[in-house]
């Protein structure tokens, strides 16, 4: 079975990667540009994973993974966020708000094939 990734992540160079590392891996990444946007993807057809850039500037990541965290259809799909390793107040609000991996992006991008084939 093909994994179905949706990404809120506008830093070019961190979609560039996870574009080229999935497709190396077969797995689906589609990008979402809003809070909304990424709701209504997700809803259409569940992924097998969400991953957050904590910095996007474009939605909020944490009122969006609280939002899918209170979604009876979405609660169980996994959230990886990224964070620059100095912001450390961004990773405790992500966790707050439900997210259950929050990564420095030096420890995304070292383990994007693990996350991205659900071995994180």
């Amino acid at each position: 079975m093909n994994r179905r990734v949706i990404a809120a992540v506008s830093d070019m160079l961190f979609a560039s990667k996870i574009r080229g590392t999935a497709e190396r891996l077969n797995v689906t990444v589609g990008f979402a540009r809003t809070e909304d946007g990424l709701f209504d993807y997700a809803k259409a057809e569940v992924p097998s994973l969400i991953i957050l850039d904590l910095h996007d500037t474009r939605l909020d990541p944490f009122t969006l993974a609280a939002r899918l965290k209170s979604d009876e259809q979405l609660r169980d799909v996994p959230l990886v966020a990224f964070f620059s390793h100095v912001e450390t107040e961004l990773q405790r609000k992500a966790l707050e708000a439900g997210v259950e991996h929050v990564l420095p992006r030096s420890v995304f991008t070292r383990r994007l094939p693990d996350i991205l084939t659900g071995e994180i």
